[in-house]
């Protein structure tokens, strides 16, 4: 199983970015997928999660700025970013929970290699 995140980059303070990430391998099912972020000198830190059903669940650093979405149908997550600060500059990794690939009965979790997003001011 391979996580692919694209649609990082350069932003100017206010802007929007909208991250993707595609799930790719013998999937059967996919549990929880979310987004953390890590900054230079910081550890990795929750954003957003979001299960099978669509329920969701925010850190409170980017409630209301931030919505997570998924297609399950092309095991993809997806996390909207606006009204960007400069503090939201980091990498940006997705993270797919108890993957259950197909004749298995167990799953596990995967890390995507991340994408960087820079917010300017």
């Amino acid at each position: 199983v391979q996580l692919q995140a694209s649609g990082g980059g350069l932003v100017q303070a206010g802007g929007s970015l909208r991250l993707s990430c595609a799930a790719s391998g013998n999937i059967f099912s996919i549990n929880g997928m979310a987004w953390y972020r890590q900054a230079p000198g910081k550890q990795r830190e929750f954003l957003a999660v979001i299960s099978r059903g669509g329920t969701t669940n925010y850190a409170d650093s980017v409630k209301g700025r931030f919505t997570i979405s998924r297609d399950n149908a092309k095991n993809t997550v997806y996390l909207q970013l606006n009204s960007l600060k400069p503090e939201d500059t980091a990498v940006y990794y997705c993270n797919a929970r108890y993957v259950v690939t197909v004749g298995t009965s167990s799953g596990m979790d995967y890390w995507g290699k991340g994408t960087q997003v820079t917010v300017s001011s």
